[in-house]
């Protein structure tokens, strides 16, 4: 039969082994079979421990169930309503058939000792195999070496030899970098800059509307504080660097190469320094490429390997199980483990995303080999969790051979673990399992995967703004409220500086947040430098355009506009651009965001009025920062930066 390499996998495994799960997989079919209208029946926990000791560790009986006709979801296999019957009932009669020729012949068990750990599920090449089960007591905690021994170099031609001894220094400085995270003193000197308090409140609102959404959705506040640090890191605290600005005039700079570090610079693990060459004034400014986090906490700006690093350590501090993650393709970013989902979540600073680990493959086109992660705990191969082309991404790790990294990276993680207590290691262990039947089933790109997110619980995806509901309560729309058209008139004010809205026409009224009063945003996002303590709404990093609008809707009231007037601030660099327009039906008016009042007199007499910016152009890595709207002083609050005033009438 065709598509039962899981069942002769199976087959292959010692004669207990083969009963036992046999056993379990023909329970798992006959309830489908039995109960065909029955949802319960037709989903597996990844995390019961039935299924992680019984079926998880045995060759070929994930890949049965497959064969069957389930399917991977974020935290169980699932047996969707069009999957075939026919093919689960042939599946199972050919496992029974085999489990009763077994028991006819009356055959002993080939192993009686093995243990439902004694072998890894088969895996993409150069994914880690489990660790052993630890002992029933505690190993006594011997000291851990500075540095471990290198494994033996992979077989094959000199260029791979040296390039495997290459390939462990780069893992073991990881390892004993991340330890640089677990500093308590390290940690309380980044909790002294996270606003904690504000974040924790913000994470606790959002889980209340999440959990309205969907009083079952499991989720933590935990979870909503990792969205929390995420938006403040990216929007507040870190800055990206393309060149930075000549320190003598102020002008922008050009890339000149490298110059030697200075024993300040060395101190602080910045073994390369970039030369920023000014031309107007001739003058170097020195970017030391630090790579020691507590130095981050001060400088605050970097590319990703510094947002990375920093990051990470920031999620330490806050209590957060992260873990760095490195691709040798050149780039680096955060994963954390979700208690409350149990899982790791692909966590970008600079993108401020989560949960999207193709991202890289898809979305940048990035050609994957290796991506490892590390923790004060453990090294994992997670290669597999970022691709979806698992047979393309095997054709280019050609570094090193893969058993040797799999013999590396469990020698390593043998030495971190040493001094764990044997409760942590099983938690450890179970972790990894469950990891490693992710990486089994390549993930499929879905449509809109890297925009409106359509996987994972409602409560999950609400509660970041990727969900797509019929009724969008983010898309506000400003209505007269009752003074306002005793009054007949409607007048908004929104400050950048103070990101507040004030409703002057309906008793001084305020919003907080620029987000709470706009109808529709794509792309932007607002950007605090605190290096020179000014504040604009931006399209966020690598986007190639932006927008965001605001509507109001007098209709629902009886009304309609008599006179229009709007103000509106906006600056570019370079290349860069911003549209503003009014539109109202088929008639769209575009005006020049100079700060000055602009009346829209062909707006008269209509009933709805839309105000929109769009933003594009820029040159660079910086393009997204050459077209700003609202661009204000953090110190010095000044006029409003967009104001709205409609006179109103009956209709």
């Amino acid at each position: 039969m065709e598509g039962i390499q899981g069942v002769a996998a199976l087959c292959e495994n010692p004669n207990d082994v083969f009963l036992d799960a046999s056993k379990l997989l023909l329970t798992y079919a006959d309830n489908i079979l039995r109960n065909p209208s029955e949802d319960k029946y037709r989903s597996i926990r990844i995390g019961n421990p039935t299924f992680s000791t019984r079926l998880l560790p045995i060759p070929g009986a994930v890949e049965c169930l497959f064969e069957m006709g389930f399917e991977e979801a974020e935290t169980h296999l699932v047996f969707p309503a069009s999957a075939s019957v026919d093919r689960l009932r042939r599946i199972r009669e050919t496992i029974a058939a085999e489990r009763d020729q077994r028991l006819g012949a009356g055959q002993t068990p080939a192993c009686p000792q093995s243990s439902a750990l004694s072998s890894a599920p088969p895996l993409p090449p150069g994914s880690p195999a489990p660790p052993q089960a630890p002992p029933t007591s505690p190993a006594p905690p011997t000291p851990q070496p500075a540095a471990l021994p290198i494994p033996p170099a992979s077989p094959g031609p000199p260029i791979q030899r040296e390039s495997s001894v290459s390939f462990f220094r780069t893992l073991q400085s990881n390892v004993q970098h991340v330890m640089v995270y677990e500093s308590p003193s390290l940690q309380h000197k980044a909790l002294e800059l996270i606003p904690l308090p504000r974040l924790t409140a913000t994470a606790q609102s959002r889980l209340k509307q999440a959990q309205e959404a969907d009083p079952g959705c499991g989720l933590s506040e935990q979870d909503m504080l990792l969205l929390e640090l995420l938006g403040w890191f990216k929007g507040q605290f870190f800055s990206w660097v393309n060149c930075l600005p000549c320190v003598r005039c102020g002008g922008p700079t050009q890339s000149r190469g490298g110059l030697p570090p200075s024993p300040d610079e060395l101190r602080w693990d910045a073994g390369r320094v970039e030369n920023h060459h000014c031309p107007t004034c001739q003058n170097t400014t020195r970017f030391p490429r630090y790579n020691n986090p507590e130095k981050l906490l001060e400088t605050r700006r970097g590319r990703c390997g510094e947002w990375a690093n920093c990051f990470t350590l920031c999620c330490r501090a806050v209590g957060l199980d992260a873990r760095y993650i490195w691709d040798s393709t050149d780039h680096v970013w955060t994963e954390v483990y979700s208690e409350s989902q149990r899982r790791w979540l692909h966590c970008d600073p600079c993108e401020n995303v989560c949960d999207k680990p193709l991202l890289y493959e898809i979305g940048w086109g990035k050609k994957l080999s290796y991506v490892l992660a590390f923790s004060r705990e453990q090294v994992v191969d997670v290669t597999w969790r970022y691709s979806c082309k698992h047979e393309e991404v095997l054709t280019r790790r050609t570094q090193v051979q893969e058993p040797w990294l799999r013999e590396t990276i469990n020698t390593l993680n043998s030495a971190r673990q040493q001094s764990l207590s044997v409760e942590r290691r099983k938690e450890l262990l179970g972790r990894l399992l469950v990891e490693l039947v992710e990486f089994i089933s390549p993930k499929k790109p879905k449509p809109g995967e890297l925009g409106g997110r359509i996987s994972g619980s409602l409560a999950w995806r609400a509660a970041r703004g990727e969900t797509c509901p019929a009724t969008k309560p983010e898309e506000f729309v400003f209505i007269p409220t009752d003074m306002e058209k005793s009054e007949g008139r409607f007048h908004l004010q929104y400050s950048a500086s103070a990101d507040r809205y004030l409703r002057v026409s309906s008793g001084q009224e305020e919003m907080a947040g620029w987000e709470s009063g706009a109808w529709r945003r794509e792309g932007v996002f607002r950007k605090e430098e605190q290096d020179w303590n000014m504040v604009y709404i931006a399209r966020t990093e690598g986007s190639r355009s932006g927008k965001i609008s605001w509507r109001f809707d007098c209709g629902p009231a009886g009304l309609r506009m008599r006179t229009v007037k709007v103000r509106a601030t906006g600056q570019t660099f370079q290349s860069g651009s911003v549209c503003w327009r009014m539109c109202s039906g088929q008639d769209t008016i575009e005006f020049p965001g100079d700060g000055e009042m602009h009346v829209a007199q062909r707006m008269a007499g209509c009933t709805e009025l839309v105000v929109e910016a769009e933003l594009s152009g820029g040159e660079g890595e910086c393009s997204w920062q050459h077209a700003q709207l609202f661009r204000q002083s953090l110190q010095d609050p000044q006029e409003p930066s967009l104001e709205i005033l409609i006179q109103l009438e009956e209709a």
